[in-house]
């Protein structure tokens, strides 16, 4: 990675300029925690989703999805402990009157030195209205975590599709805080989207089945790109624990923040407590979700759950942070020497925003009405790019930046031959520079060899 005091900086300059990630109303200054993704930072959050998915669900037998609205019954949040409990405190200023978290900071404001007020808690669910009086009775919350939807549709999901513990339910979906101190660009933000898979296990089990998970999530970030240095598990102590959990482990990251090593992904072991909360209070009984045990219906247990935790936009941010590497001097072209640094972002070849990019010499006639046909092709399998503007060097330096592994140029040489067979195109890596001599027929073999 870069320089860690400046690399923030540098991936919130790239992903504007690149069309990732926009602050919300720009226009009208912005709005603090909230984001817009632009057309590359949508293309790698679906891919990252798109992986997960992959990896998580559709690789797994015994795994379902789920989509829970964003707004449910309180009584959901009253029961799973989220409106007494889902709280930060908060101190004051009392010269800048800037407030903070009072877990964040020592005994003075670390803006101006002045004396901070007494903490009071404050609920970070966002709340809303539901029906048209604004009356307490209809007020609701926008979700803070999506796994209560599992929680809640746990027999509707076990009956339904005829599950057997283990199973899992899956879910992707926006959630909600409102964050004291959002910062530090995307890493935390009032509005995210997070990936949560509650894996039902026996009890006796949990253990296993939780080191199984945690080892599976430290290596589905190493597959995707992370390199092992900056990535390491957190085991929390006993008296770091949330009270609903066996045991927990962080998957951090070394974030460039102040605080350094962060999570990136949380693996909990959350014992049986949601479905009994739920049970007790939805239906008076704590057994209410006990799951018979293989096919004696005569022996039941209420089961425990592994959930792996992530936020897509915090591993997004991630995955950005350790492709970014900048070179100095520049790359050496077919074309041209570059004295100036360019920037080259190492993304997975399957998380880029696009896998290809094809890019005709010139604009005449022949090559462009050649390069469109490869560009409409390419797109049948993969995100794919066209670009004429500007010079090729210039091109495929701006492929480099948002991360396009393979950078494919029609030129004369394609209808002409000359320095290579007629018929073919220049195939580029990103990484490596090398430039590989393709027949047109033989391009999708080529790249899907290359993408697997």
């Amino acid at each position: 990675m870069a320089e860690a005091q400046t690399l923030m900086d540098k991936i919130v300059n790239l992903t504007k300029r690149r069309g990732f990630i926009f602050p919300s109303a720009e226009l009208y200054g912005g709005y603090g925690g909230f984001w817009d993704w632009g057309p590359l930072g949508l293309k790698l959050k679906n891919n990252i989703k798109n992986a997960w998915w992959r990896d998580f669900v559709l690789a797994w037998q015994d795994v379902v999805g789920l989509d829970g609205s964003i707004i449910t019954n309180p009584k959901v949040w009253e029961a799973s402990g989220h409106v007494a409990n889902f709280v930060d405190s908060l101190v004051e200023c009392l010269a800048c009157h800037r407030r903070f978290k009072a877990d964040d900071i020592d005994a003075v404001c670390p803006v101006c030195g002045g004396k901070l007020s007494p903490a009071r808690t404050f609920n970070t669910m966002f709340t809303t209205n539901v029906g048209p009086v604004l009356e307490t009775a209809n007020e609701a919350y926008l979700r803070p975590e999506t796994a209560q939807s599992i929680f809640v549709n746990y027999d509707n999901v076990r009956q339904t599709m005829r599950l057997k513990l283990p199973f899992g339910i899956a879910q992707i979906g926006k959630a909600f805080r409102n964050e004291i101190t959002p910062g530090n660009f995307i890493f935390r933000s009032r509005e995210f989207e997070q990936m949560e898979l509650e894996y039902f296990v026996l009890p006796e089990t949990s253990d296993e089945y939780f080191s199984e998970l945690v080892d599976r999530c430290y290596n589905w970030f190493i597959q995707l790109g992370i390199h092992p240095d900056h990535l390491r598990k957190y085991p929390y102590p006993s008296g770091e624990l949330a009270h609903y959990s066996r045991a927990t482990t962080d998957i951090q990251f070394a974030f460039p923040i102040e605080k350094g090593w962060s999570e990136l992904m949380g693996v909990a072991n959350r014992t049986d407590y949601d479905l009994r909360q739920h049970g007790k209070a939805a239906k008076g009984d704590e057994q209410a979700f006990a799951t018979p045990v293989g096919d004696d219906s005569s022996k039941k247990v209420v089961p425990y759950v592994i959930e792996p935790s992530m936020g897509v936009d915090r591993a997004a941010l991630a995955f950005l942070l350790d492709a970014y590497e900048e070179i100095e001097g520049g790359r050496t072209t077919t074309t041209e020497s570059v004295k100036e640094t360019e920037i080259v972002l190492r993304l997975n070849k399957n998380l880029a925003p696009y896998q290809a990019a094809v890019l005709p010499l010139s604009k005449k006639p022949q090559l462009v009405k050649t390069a469109e046909e490869i560009t409409r092709t390419l797109r049948q399998h993969w995100s794919t790019d066209y670009d004429e503007t500007s010079s090729i060097g210039k091109r495929y330096r701006r492929q480099d930046e948002i991360g396009t592994p393979f950078c494919i140029t029609v030129d004369f040489d394609t209808f002409e031959g000359g320095k290579r067979p007629a018929g073919t195109v220049t195939v580029r890596d990103r990484d490596s520079m090398a430039q590989e001599n393709i027949a047109i027929p033989e391009l999708v073999d080529y790249l899907r060899a290359k993408l697997a």
